[in-house]
């Protein structure tokens, strides 16, 4: 199946309309019709030059746009096939050879298979409950409120800003702006804050969800070691100053890394002088284990920093409840732009995370005993059947970052999902496309799960090898 480039051209309307480099544009074009299901999964796409004549730009812009979309594995080019859309229909998802993040979450669920790619707790805790019950009693006395609030609840955002004020950062309620989660947060701050062709500083690797967040605004990512090591090196040296700068100080996601004070003060300091706003990602900042003390926030340090939280990894994901903390200014533009798609939250879930709010850092040490446990027994299981892999521990967080003795992680993860486990390869984490050796795997599951997927990781490995260990299960096909 072949596309027409002049038909393709059609189907790309009007990309060069806007600021920024072309390759860029179009690549973000190019990227919303594979997303969106207009490029079919092996779809061949027109050559560099073909494609270059039909829009009348220089081979040059295809061809950097085509490398962009391939380094995100949406598409694939080799000698002598071409380029062709990646990926398999989805009724074939295990030979894929990239899928887009959270895509499991978008399938039928099959219940024999173990995910261990998003991590999040599996249950409402009771405190969760509790807060409910609060809530709707408040929810019962409301009179005059038709209920829209595009910043959020003022009793939630007055909750926000004290949770702030605990942890050493004064905080008014009008430098909080609710957002139904983490990712819509991150959503707002890409679509206020870079621009087509312009540059987000990244860690590598660093949560996918951002990724592709900054990727939707047809931005040019640029990947630094974890933490942003270099950040002032990389701002002197872009061509103008980069839009967003994105890291995770905190239980860092993948690695699990904490970003020391000083390096905090530092980074805080180089940011405010660029005048780069720096968004901290403190999602996983209040899951620390026992005998780790979390470091002060990174908007304790001052500067350019915006804050962004969430109750999804420290309560339950089904509670749609983040927060972006800024300034002032900050806080209005992001207001008016989420108000042109969306007139507010959920009003009884933002009670009742009002209510749970002063209780959330006693039901984390409540918790952190029994992840610790967790995390402990999957790292045990890993070294007795798969001593070769390196999990290093982490002080907290949800996954460890796993590195495989050879091979890559996108090709492992299609031989773990035919014996029933989904995990993360650390490519689609990477902006550099580096990662390619490295899986990240949660360890919130029961005990006993975690041994039977590590027990099928197990064989997996043995077949990916190219031997099959006893008690290895055929492989099957598996939809998630």
């Amino acid at each position: 199946m072949a596309t027409d480039p002049a038909a393709l051209a059609d189907r790309l309307g009007r990309w060069s309309a806007g600021r920024g480099p072309l390759y860029l544009l179009l690549a973000a074009r190019l990227r919303r019709l594979v997303d969106e299901g207009e490029l079919l999964p092996g779809t061949a796409l027109p050559p560099d030059r073909v494609l270059a004549a039909t829009l009348a730009v220089g081979r040059g812009t295809v061809v950097a746009a085509y490398d962009q979309l391939r380094q995100e594995g949406r598409i694939t080019r080799r000698q002598g096939s071409g380029t062709r859309v990646a990926g398999p229909p989805r009724t074939a998802p295990q030979e894929s050879t990239a899928a887009p993040v959270f895509l499991h979450l978008l399938e039928p669920r099959d219940d024999d298979v173990i995910l261990l790619a998003c991590a999040a707790p599996t249950a409402p805790p009771p405190v969760l409950l509790t807060a409910y019950e609060r809530a709707l009693a408040r929810l019962a006395a409301v009179e005059d409120d038709i209920g829209y609030h595009p910043t959020g609840h003022p009793r939630l955002r007055r909750a926000v800003a004290r949770h702030y004020a605990r942890r050493g950062v004064p905080t008014d309620p009008g430098h909080v702006l609710i957002t139904n989660g983490g990712q819509q947060a991150l959503s707002l701050l890409a679509r206020a804050f870079a621009q087509p062709g312009g540059t987000v500083l990244v860690e590598a690797p660093t949560y996918p969800g951002a990724l592709e967040a900054f990727r939707e605004q047809a931005v040019h990512l640029r990947a630094l070691p974890v933490g942003l090591d270099g950040f002032e090196a990389a701002v002197r040296s872009s061509p103008r100053r980069p839009d967003l700068a994105y890291l995770v100080s905190t239980h860092h996601n993948p690695t699990g890394a904490v970003l020391s004070p000083l390096a905090r003060r530092r980074l805080a300091a180089a940011a405010a002088d660029a005048d780069v706003p720096l968004v901290d990602d403190e999602v996983l900042s209040a899951l620390a284990f026992p005998g780790h003390q979390t470091p002060p926030p990174l908007a304790a340090f001052g500067g350019t920093v915006i804050s962004v939280g969430s109750l999804s990894k420290s309560v339950w994901g089904g509670l749609r409840i983040g927060w972006i903390r800024a300034a002032r200014p900050v806080i209005d533009r992001l207001a008016r732009l989420r108000a042109v798609h969306d007139l507010g939250g959920n009003v009884p879930a933002q009670l009742a995370a009002a209510e749970l709010l002063p209780h959330l850092e006693a039901h984390v040490q409540a918790m952190s005993a029994g992840r610790r446990a967790r995390h402990d027994h999957l790292r045990a299981q890993l070294a007795r059947q798969l001593p070769e892999w390196q999990a290093p521990p982490v002080p907290g967080g949800h996954t460890v970052w796993v590195r495989l003795p050879h091979g890559d992680g996108d090709s492992f993860a299609q031989s773990a999902l035919r014996h029933g486990v989904v995990v993360l390869p650390g490519r689609g984490l990477d902006a550099s496309g580096g990662s390619k050796e490295y899986l990240r795997l949660h360890f919130l599951a029961a005990p006993g799960t975690l041994t039977e997927a590590v027990r099928r990781l197990a064989s997996a490995w043995h077949e990916h090898r190219g031997g099959r260990g006893p008690g290895t299960p055929a492989p099957r096909s598996l939809a998630v």
